[in-house]
């Protein structure tokens, strides 16, 4: 049977309000209105949800990795409560200087879950906020890329446009984004 695609988000901007001072604890963790409710429709309509993100804070030494998993608990919990799941995060701790693979835009957090799971990344959605979001999607061979207006999306915009570089759906939000993957993806 075929699966249908699986779906990566970003986090912060997406999922919840980002900050730039960014998210410390599970006190900063705000959810975007219906985030939560998309997330859980997303995995009861039979799609694999991974959450892929830059996590900085940890490279900066501003939170512990036991902070973060406290952070990513309060997430995976809310989804749970909606009868969602969220199969596994994937995070890139380091700073930008650190020329990592895994920071988006680099494609190695996509290359992880693949390898791990044994993912197909051409029948794949990735949703986020930012113009490195959609590009390290692109960079994995990523089939659907979803920029959201939430967070810097609007910035994103421009960047993807002055880079001649288009998502294939620009959504108002992670539940405006979840109903189109519904109706325009299925089982390949």
């Amino acid at each position: 049977m075929d699966k249908k695609p699986v779906v990566f988000i970003d986090r912060d901007g997406v999922i919840n309000f980002d900050s730039p001072d960014y998210i410390k604890s599970c006190d900063e963790l705000f959810f975007i209105p219906q985030s939560i409710d998309a997330i859980a429709n997303l995995s009861m309509a039979g799609h694999d949800v991974f959450v892929i993100t830059n996590q900085s804070v940890i490279g900066r030494k501003m939170v512990t990795p036991e902070d973060l998993k406290k952070i990513f608990a309060k997430m995976t919990d809310a989804v749970k409560e909606k009868n969602g799941n969220i199969k596994e995060i994937f995070f890139c701790p380091h700073i930008p200087k650190d020329n990592c693979s895994c920071r988006k835009p680099a494609p190695g957090l996509f290359f992880q879950a693949r390898d791990k799971y044994g993912l197909d990344l051409s029948n794949s959605v990735m949703i986020g906020d930012s113009s490195k979001d959609i590009i390290a999607a692109e960079n994995a061979g990523v089939k659907f890329k979803i920029l959201v207006l939430t967070g810097n999306g609007k910035k994103a915009q421009k960047e993807l446009e002055e880079k001649k570089t288009a998502p294939d759906y620009i959504a108002e939000n992670l539940y405006d984004a979840h109903n189109w993957i519904i109706k325009n993806t299925g089982p390949r």
